[in-house]
């Protein structure tokens, strides 16, 4: 008997030293991330060009298609204003985020992901997308919380990769 609890009781503390650290690194990035008005913002630890690469790249290796990058501040100055950097980048993944939108059509103001990449007064870079909880209380979907939860954790996941420590 008590070779079989042995091993039980190693893949508990494994799996307890496991949890102990993805909340250390969560709480790591809450501290890093500021939510106010739905927005969340994820303070970047690299300059703006390379921030926009990384998420870029981040979200290509997860296989979700990126579907528009737009240069808001080019546009800007096209239209004789100066505005600092700022990227929106458009992505998603058609089988996750279509079903917000077959729950509420309006879901769709919201999908595919926006995420902006800009440059603050003091130049610091952010990257800011709607709180996907926000998302769901705004449009009232209450029958894809498995759905947003997945949601949550790929965009945490994509801006964890420019977070600053």
């Amino acid at each position: 008997m008590h070779a079989r609890i042995v091993p039980i009781v190693s893949a508990v503390a494994a799996a307890l030293v496991s949890i102990s650290l993805v909340a250390g690194s969560l709480a790591g990035r809450a501290e890093n991330a500021a939510s106010e008005g739905g927005v969340v913002r994820v303070k970047s630890a690299y300059s703006f060009p390379e921030t926009v690469e990384r998420l870029k790249s981040n979200v290509a290796s997860k296989g979700i298609m990126m579907f528009s990058e737009i240069d808001q501040a080019r546009l800007a100055a096209g239209a004789g204003i100066a505005l600092r950097p700022s990227t929106l980048l458009v992505f998603g993944n058609p089988p996750l985020g279509v079903q917000f939108i077959t729950s509420r059509a309006e879901a769709g103001l919201d999908w595919p992901v926006r995420l902006l990449v800009y440059e603050d007064k003091s130049g610091q870079i952010w990257a800011a997308y709607s709180d996907f909880d926000w998302i769901a209380r705004r449009h009232g979907i209450t029958d894809r919380e498995q759905a947003f939860k997945m949601a949550s954790s790929v965009i945490a996941s994509i801006t964890a990769s420019v977070a600053s420590k």
